[in-house]
């Protein structure tokens, strides 16, 4: 062993993370939350339209904005719960995870229609199939669920 080495005393541990490892998982965690409250407002404007459009489900996208609410803001989440006609139906599924028949039914003629309007008016074959896929998900998905 060297003089020197002697002289330094016990070697100390490992220094912490540089500075900019740690802004760049900030960084990283606040993008994350940025685009789950932009997913969420999305979600959210789509599952209003779908409460008064007929053919359009509007709880499954405010479950959904309700989900990306929870993670990014709080205080939309319970904004949405809050509200008067958007949140209940989102409230009942937070507190059973249950879907009623009538609303199973509606989502499945929804599903069933948009498709169908999506064929009609000839739209891309492949959006036909991304449409099917996700309707057929989604499908399975609510069926899944109890009905009370």
């Amino acid at each position: 062993m060297r003089n020197e080495d002697m002289r330094a005393g016990p070697r100390q541990a490992d220094p912490a993370p540089p500075v900019s490892s740690i802004r760049r998982w900030f960084a990283r965690e606040a993008l994350y939350r940025r685009a789950l409250y932009a997913a969420g407002c999305l979600f959210l404007v789509v599952g209003a339209i779908g409460m008064v459009v007929p053919m359009l489900p509007g709880t499954v996208f405010l479950i959904l904005a309700a989900w990306c609410f929870a993670r990014s803001s709080p205080r939309f989440e319970a904004w949405l719960l809050a509200h008067p006609y958007l949140g209940p139906s989102v409230a009942r599924w937070k507190a059973t995870g249950a879907v009623p028949p009538v609303a199973k039914a509606f989502a499945m003629m929804s599903f069933v229609g948009t498709l169908t309007g999506a064929w009609y008016f000839d739209a891309p074959r492949l959006l036909l199939i991304v449409l099917a896929t996700l309707f057929a998900a989604l499908a399975v998905f609510m069926l899944s669920r109890p009905n009370r």
